[in-house]
């Protein structure tokens, strides 16, 4: 006969073997005791089994609970990154719209600088000009000047 009273590592019981007489020691052993013994060992089989059973699929459902954790870890450290180059890209698309701008308010500048630029030296040519049509008539009074003066003392 079989005792369940001790456990194997894994917490079943495990069946271990009393003390089994031979035949000769027991003339009176009946069929109905293997049967009851057989019986027996299958009913421990089957409890073993469901409980062997029990422990795998709960070792499995935690297995897939901490595969699918490392799954979600892995996805959020790649969408991270993702994430920050997104950002980074939304910073420099804005850094790039307001060097636009300041490029375009620098550019009207410039204009109006070569603008004021220009009309300076258009009114220094024209400076230069009323200066030279001073000299010249300058010139030309002293011409008419020393013209009379000739005339006036012959």
């Amino acid at each position: 006969m079989y005792s369940s009273s001790s456990s194997s590592s894994y917490g079943l019981p495990v069946a271990r073997a009393r003390s089994v007489s031979s035949p000769s020691d027991h003339p009176d052993t009946e069929p109905k005791d293997l049967e009851a013994s057989l019986n027996h060992l299958i009913h421990l089989h089957t409890h073993n089994s469901l409980i062997l059973r029990h422990h795998s699929e709960k070792a499995k459902k935690e297995a897939i609970r901490k595969a699918e954790r490392v799954s979600e870890l892995l996805v959020d450290a790649v969408n991270g990154g993702v994430q920050d180059s997104f950002t980074n890209q939304k910073r420099i698309e804005f850094e790039i719209r307001t060097l636009a701008n300041t490029i375009t308010r620098f550019m009207k500048q410039t204009d109006q600088w070569l603008a004021a630029t220009h009309a300076l030296n258009t009114a220094v040519k024209e400076i230069g000009d009323f200066e030279n049509w001073m000299k010249v008539m300058e010139y030309d009074c002293k011409s008419i000047t020393a013209a009379i003066q000739n005339i006036h003392q012959e």
